[in-house]
């Protein structure tokens, strides 16, 4: 690449789709201090309305966006916080696999209609129960399977538990969001790291419509008409305000007032989003009085 670069005359810019691929040719361009700006996967209209679609059509019209300054940019977090989004989403992959094995554990349980005499069939005393069940060959390999992977999960879990405990003690914003209900190290760094730079957003409105946490809006003449929540956004950051209102919910305060008032009059799907919008508005506000 940086030999390609070498023969290009004029100072070199370069635009280009978000897709799983992005990553790698963004670290290549970076060291050779070339300019690159990340086409918005929704909002780059001329090349997902096009009736012919070839990559060569796609890298033409991208570069005549590009020469205009019409290229709809997405944003490119800072190598630190693209590592630290990285470590956050690789625990959470892990939880995920946890949860897989542990439900096939299940699975075989169920299959012979054991109930387990203890709530946590995966602490000593659940595993102690385990261990005397009469099984047959075939799923008795297969439940010891299962349960050495979890053995391997709760390690690598663990693990990169301390590092984030690690990075959220020597990091004085994560130490602040975690005074907000229901917020660990685990979760202050996530909204660090999906929120990125808090100034890049002109209001709360405009970084809880990022988070996907908007209601859309149709409006036609006189008539407007309020939607479910767009879901357009950092999925992460969404995700995880949503599990952190059920925990604020639950604890006297302002958070609870709101779920409970709502709760009653709207369900508490509504009533947990519409707390999850009031934390990230707090969360915004809390950011920036730092900055």
């Amino acid at each position: 690449m940086g030999t390609f670069f070498a023969d290009v005359v004029e100072p070199a810019r370069v635009a280009m789709e978000a897709g799983p691929t992005w990553y790698y040719i963004y670290d290549l361009l970076e060291t050779l201090q070339i300019p690159v700006t990340l086409a918005h996967p929704l909002r780059t209209r001329a090349i997902a309305e096009a009736k012919v679609k070839t990559d060569k059509v796609d890298s033409t019209i991208l570069a005549h966006l590009l020469r205009a300054d019409l290229v709809p940019a997405a944003y490119i977090p800072p190598r630190e916080i693209r590592d630290l989004r990285e470590l956050l989403r690789y625990r959470a992959a892990l939880v995920r696999l946890q949860t897989k094995v542990k439900n096939h554990v299940h699975a075989i349980l169920l299959k012979h209609g054991y109930q387990a005499p203890v709530c946590d069939v995966f602490g000593v005393r659940g595993r102690a129960w385990l261990s005397t069940l009469p099984l047959r060959p075939v799923y008795q390999h297969s439940l010891h399977g299962f349960l050495q992977i979890l053995d391997t999960l709760r390690g690598q879990i663990q693990s990169a538990s301390r590092l984030i405990d690690q990075e959220a003690q020597a990091t004085p914003l994560a130490q602040t969001l975690c005074t907000l209900p229901g917020v660990g190290h685990y979760t202050a760094l996530l909204l660090l790291a999906e929120i990125g730079d808090i100034r890049r957003f002109p209001s709360p409105k405009h970084l809880v419509s990022y988070a996907g946490l908007a209601p859309t809006v149709h409006a036609s003449g006189d008539r407007t008409r309020i939607g479910h929540i767009s879901r357009q956004g950092s999925s992460w950051l969404r995700w995880i305000l949503v599990e952190v209102s059920h925990h604020a919910s639950r604890k006297p305060g302002r958070f609870q007032q709101l779920y409970q008032r709502l709760a009653k009059r709207k369900g508490p799907r509504i009533a947990s989003v519409a707390v999850a919008r009031e934390l990230l508005t707090t969360t915004y506000w809390m950011l920036r009085h730092v900055h």
